[in-house]
């Protein structure tokens, strides 16, 4: 197998990437949100070029694209998706969606390899609507009702009216067919700077972190902020000021090698210059792979909140408003992963959970999966400035192909 030449058409990779680029740019990035114009024609582009690698696939009724294949033998799914966040970056997303297109262009239409390649592109992984949504509906966890109260995080507008304005009301969802994939792999940036800073050029992803997230309200009493001495203040924004301050003092001590937290948002109400805040929110967010520390720091996130309500002054209440378990990657698709990045790599890889969210994680509660990440430079990414450079791009794809050879084989 290591013998094996690559047929991968570098030079086709970044072709496939930058017309992706293309469509909806920003500066050195793009702006395509769920069912805008530029991803609906990311979409289309992608159907365009099935054929191409033998395959065979339409937009669904929920906006995810799968190409399917009628070559014999097993069939193993890659992909990611189209969609970007908000005036982002140009590869995260559209890397494991052209690296999934030219395994199934090199693979399929092979005559001396048994199996295929199909290829998937999840709608919604960057949660404009909700998180996951196009993965999950694969999967089976999204409902009729779910879809009916989806909305646009930014303009407020219903999936369904997205939907029919983009001319897929009505289409059915596909669904997973159980027993049809050996499983499933992706490739993506590493949005991080782990892979750079080591001088490495594939990531082997061992794990991929849960998502809990929390919405925190303070109530105090909202007065006017000339004439209300400081000592008897009940100032909710001041509350949740200290609260912050008191997280990173004593999350330390509980959290384990990887966990982070983030504080997304701070809302003031009134938020006036000359009137204390009576109300404040803030948005929450822990990230770790194991459940266990998870729920260790969100008894101390409820522990800490109790100890503000005892002071009297003003009240808080916690409320988990998101949970996302973290998925183990297959112990066989990390190994196909290394010993491809032997053959095309030099070896210059990496064992390393990833700290965001992926359709991988989603697609690992109904079949084997696995992931493999390129440098990013900078270790930015969610930004227009996100980029990789050409020979890692192009070796990734590289060592993405053999693995799916790797894993078809067996």
């Amino acid at each position: 197998m290591t013998n094996n030449l690559s047929r991968v058409d570098g030079a086709r990779v970044l072709s496939d990437l930058r017309a992706l680029r293309a469509i909806g740019t920003y500066k050195s990035g793009v702006h395509k949100p769920t069912f805008s114009e530029p991803h609906l024609r990311s979409l289309s582009w992608l159907v365009e070029r099935l054929p191409e690698a033998g395959l065979a696939g339409e937009i669904d009724g929920i906006g995810n694209i799968l190409g399917t294949s009628t070559k014999h033998g097993p069939k193993l799914l890659a992909g990611s998706h189209l969609e970007s966040q908000n005036y982002a970056g140009w590869l995260d997303g559209p890397l494991g969606v052209v690296y999934a297109l030219e395994a199934a262009r090199v693979i399929n239409t092979d005559p001396d390899m048994k199996g295929a390649v199909e290829v998937a592109a999840w709608c919604d992984e960057e949660g404009h609507f909700g998180h996951f949504l196009g993965s999950r509906s694969y999967v089976g966890g999204v409902t009729e009702a779910d879809i009916d109260t989806a909305r646009d995080r930014n303009e407020g507008k219903s999936m369904r009216d997205a939907l029919r304005d983009a001319g897929l009301a009505g289409r059915p969802r596909t669904r997973c067919e159980q027993g049809r994939h050996i499983g499933y792999l992706e490739a993506h940036i590493e949005q991080g700077e782990t892979l750079e800073s080591s001088g490495l050029n594939i990531g082997i992803v061992t794990s991929i972190v849960g998502i809990w997230q929390y919405r925190i309200a303070f109530t105090g009493e909202q007065n006017h902020a000339g004439t209300t001495r400081m000592a008897v203040r009940r100032d909710a924004g001041l509350a949740l000021a200290r609260f912050c301050v008191d997280i990173d003092g004593r999350f330390p001590a509980a959290c384990g090698p990887r966990t982070v937290w983030t504080t997304g948002r701070i809302t003031l109400d009134p938020g006036a210059p000359s009137i204390i805040p009576g109300a404040a929110e803030m948005l929450f967010q822990i990230r770790d792979d194991d459940p266990a520390v998870i729920a260790r720091l969100e008894d101390l996130l409820r522990r800490m909140a109790a100890e503000v309500n005892a002071q009297g002054r003003c009240t808080v209440a916690v409320e988990r408003i998101r949970t996302g378990a973290p998925a183990l990657m297959d112990a066989s698709f990390q190994q196909a992963i290394e010993q491809a990045g032997a053959a095309f790599a030099g070896g210059r890889s990496l064992r390393i959970p990833s700290g965001a969210g992926h359709d991988a994680q989603v697609l690992a509660t109904v079949m084997p999966a696995g992931m493999l990440f390129v440098p990013s430079i900078g270790g930015i990414s969610h930004h227009w400035t996100e980029n990789t450079a050409d020979a890692d791009i192009v070796t990734g794809a590289e060592v993405f192909v053999d693995a799916c050879r790797r894993l078809l084989a067996r």
